[in-house]
C-alpha cells in the first residue's frame, strides 16, 4: 500500500468554527437523545446534497427534526457493494455527500467501511464529525479500567460463533493509541518491528484547523516520521494482521507442526503471519492435542 496523505481538514469561517467539508463526510448521529446532535453535524446535515443512510425513514425523522430538507438514499449491508459505484460518481462530480448511520458513529458495527475504503483509493476527500457513541459511553459510565478497551462490535447470533469470537479477539483487532508528537518516530519504528508490514493510520489535529489522516504500511510510516519533525496532537490506528483467518491460519500451524515442535512451528508461523506468539501457541497446541 502506497504511503499517503490524506487532508481531511474542514473549511473555516472568519469566526473559526468549521464549515461543512467537500467529499464523502461521515455524521455521527444521537444514539437516543436528540439533543446529542452536534451544531457542526445539523449544519454539515443541513447543506448535503445527498445522504446516505440505513433506513430512509429514520433519518428522515430526524432531518425533520433539525428542519432539514436532503436527498435520501439508503446504503446498508445488502447494498453498498453495488451502491458505490454510483456513490463515487455522486463524488467525483464535486457533490456534497454525508454518510450515517441509524445511531451514532458510522462504521463502527454499521456499514459504511467500503465506501470509505473505495473514496480513499480514488483520491477523494473523507471526514468525519465525531458525535456520540454507545461503546465509549458505556465504557466510561462501566467503572471499570477505561484502557486499553477492545470493540467487537456485534456478538454473532451462534453461541460456538460467540466462542470462536472471543477466543480470536486478540489475533483480529485494530488497535489504537494516542502518542505525542516528541516520541512519534520511534513508537512507530517499535510498532514496526513488532507487528511488521501492517496497514496503520496516523491522524493529526483531529477537527481542527490542519487535520490530516497519514494511511501506509508500518515500516513507511516509521520512515516518514523519522525524516519529518511531528507536530500536534497524534493519534495511530494499527490495523490486524492482513492473514488473520482462522482456517489459514490452522492450515500453516498444521504444516509446521509436521516437522517441528509445538515450540517452534508457533514461532515459525508468529513470524511468517506478525500475529502474536503467545495466542498461535495456544492454537498450535490446541491442534497438537486435537
Amino acid at each position: 500500500m502506497p504511503d499517503e496523505a490524506c487532508a481531511t481538514s474542514p473549511e473555516h469561517r472568519q469566526d473559526g468554527q468549521p464549515t461543512p467539508s467537500d467529499g464523502l463526510v461521515l455524521v455521527s448521529t444521537p444514539i437516543g437523545n436528540l439533543g446529542d446532535l452536534t451544531p457542526r453535524a445539523r449544519e454539515t446535515l443541513r447543506t448535503a446534497e445527498v445522504i446516505l443512510c440505513e433506513d430512509t425513514r429514520r433519518t428522515a425523522r430526524l432531518l425533520l427534526a433539525i428542519g432539514a430538507k436532503v436527498k435520501l438514499q439508503p446504503l446498508h449491508e445488502h447494498n453498498e457493494d453495488s451502491a458505490i459505484g454510483a456513490v463515487l460518481g455522486l463524488l467525483r462530480q464535486g457533490r456534497r455527500v454525508a454518510l450515517v448511520s441509524d445511531a451514532g458513529v458510522p462504521l463502527v458495527s454499521d456499514p459504511g467501511y467500503r465506501l470509505v475504503r473505495a473514496a480513499l483509493g480514488a483520491g477523494i476527500p473523507v471526514s468525519a464529525v465525531p458525535g456520540a457513541n454507545a461503546a465509549l459511553t458505556a465504557l466510561v459510565l462501566s467503572g471499570l479500567p477505561p484502557v486499553p478497551f477492545l470493540m467487537l462490535g456485534f456478538a454473532p447470533p451462534r453461541q460456538a460463533a460467540r466462542l470462536r469470537a472471543a477466543e480470536r479477539a486478540g489475533l483480529a483487532a485494530t488497535l489504537v493509541w494516542y502518542e505525542a508528537p516528541h516520541r512519534l518516530a520511534e513508537s512507530l519504528a517499535d510498532m514496526a518491528a513488532a507487528f511488521g508490514a501492517r496497514r496503520a493510520a496516523i491522524a493529526r489535529e483531529l477537527t481542527k484547523r490542519f487535520e490530516e489522516v497519514r494511511r501506509a504500511l508500518l515500516p513507511e510510516l516509521a520512515e516518514h516520521y523519522r525524516a519529518n519533525k511531528a507536530r500536534g496532537e497524534f493519534t495511530v490506528v494499527v490495523g490486524p494482521p492482513e492473514q488473520d483467518d482462522p482456517e489459514d491460519l490452522d492450515e500453516r500451524l498444521r504444516d509446521a507442526l509436521a516437522d517441528n515442535t509445538v515450540k517452534d512451528a508457533a514461532a515459525l508461523v508468529a513470524t511468517a503471519t506478525g500475529l502474536p506468539r503467545k495466542l498461535v501457541y495456544a492454537r498450535a497446541l490446541a491442534l497438537r492435542r486435537g
